[in-house]
């Protein structure tokens, strides 16, 4: 269970400071210690796993730092918060969320070399003015820590989107990601919560409220891809009966199930706006916390593949079913996507580190916590 607000801000975003401050003073040393390590585990050339981490903690404590200060400072010229819900400040906020989104990925690319291909259809001014009068709802798989990071990264800084997401309550625990996230139009997910219900409502509301300049981000699996998850989403399938979507969800060895009733509710609830499809691959592999540490990657490229469905093209006409069914032949498109550009010919479930069966806790759509950020293969605006 979270702290309540009150302790949150008194207790957490204070200690974060203290540690950054902390780390900020050990971390020559830190890089030497570092060194040395690495240096003796005799690495493959150009890993120096332990000496990326230290550069890449310390970036991501700097930039907590700033935000934290930056947001105290919007707090007290709000009028001590009287007129944070107003334009200017929501604004602000934005700003805010995307110069620290910035600076993490130049932080990854820095330190772990890491870079995203985004592969986007080419259009022509006409649609291009004709998008940016035009919301958008984007249905984006997990593909491993930073994934979503990366793309409300690309729509603030590439695309000029507001983007609004589903996460997962316990990210409160981050103080910045708290205070923007509750600042910002976005919606907490509690793990006691369960059931697609939970999403129906608030992703409505959200999806009601999107602008021209707005993004509604949603990741339909309803959480990041482990092997139990897959199976047990397929069993979930087949208890209810629906054995022809689990055969189709069998197929798809890259991509958990999708759960359809949040993002069918957003599509009814936002009639005007355009359907983007999101694919990532490179990812794959980082299941585990120990993943992170020893299988992230080092000088890759991360590929990215979107897909936009235009508002005329988006089957709102269709009964439930057939929406579903639409929903599935795009996840379909997705998977055979990534095995087609993951780096090397694995599946995922065998890049995969095994996950033990007891696994209970329940996914749900979510912001992971600072990982690699992304480049756009150009600066042409593909959401508008």
């Amino acid at each position: 269970m979270l702290p309540p607000r009150l302790i949150r801000r008194l207790v957490l975003a204070p200690l974060v400071i203290i540690l950054a401050v902390g780390f900020l003073l050990l971390s020559p040393f830190l890089a030497l210690l570092a060194l040395v390590f690495g240096l003796a585990a005799r690495p493959r050339a150009g890993q120096m796993r332990s000496l990326r981490l230290v550069g890449f903690v310390l970036v991501w404590f700097v930039a907590e730092t700033v935000a934290l200060v930056m947001l105290a400072g919007l707090w007290v010229v709000s009028g001590f918060g009287g007129r944070l819900r107003t334009e200017p400040y929501q604004s602000r906020h934005y700003g805010v969320m995307r110069w620290f989104l910035d600076l993490m990925y130049r932080g990854a690319e820095r330190t772990y070399g890491l870079r995203v291909e985004v592969d986007e259809p080419e259009f022509s001014a006409t649609e291009a003015a004709a998008r940016l009068a035009r919301p958008v709802i984007v249905l984006s798989r997990h593909a491993g820590p930073g994934d979503s990071f990366l793309l409300v990264h690309q729509l603030l800084s590439v695309y000029q989107r507001r983007p609004r997401v589903v996460m997962k309550a316990a990210l409160q625990l981050d103080p910045s990601v708290d205070i923007v996230g509750n600042r910002l139009p976005n919606v907490w997910i509690r793990r006691q919560q369960t059931g697609e219900s939970i999403f129906t409502r608030e992703i409505k509301r959200l999806a009601h409220g999107l602008d021209q300049n707005g993004a509604l981000v949603i990741f339909p699996e309803g959480g990041n891809w482990t092997p139990h998850r897959w199976r047990r989403g397929i069993r979930r399938l087949e208890q209810r009966g629906r054995l022809d979507l689990a055969a189709r969800a069998r197929d798809m060895p890259n991509l958990l199930p999708p759960r359809p009733g949040g993002t069918l509710a957003a599509i009814s609830a936002c009639p005007d706006a355009d359907v983007i499809f999101v694919a990532h691959a490179g990812l794959d592999a980082i299941v585990t916390l120990g993943d992170v540490w020893s299988k992230f990657p080092i000088g890759q490229v991360i590929r990215a593949r979107w897909w936009r469905v235009p508002v005329e093209a988006v089957p709102r006409e269709l009964d439930h079913e057939g929406q579903v069914q639409w929903l599935y032949d795009w996840w379909e498109r997705i998977d055979t996507w990534i095995s087609e550009n993951r780096p090397g010919s694995a599946t995922v479930l065998e890049v995969a580190a095994p996950v033990p069966e007891d696994e209970t806790a329940e996914p749900v759509g979510e912001l992971p916590g600072p990982g690699a950020g992304t480049t756009a293969r150009s600066g042409e605006s593909f959401l508008g």
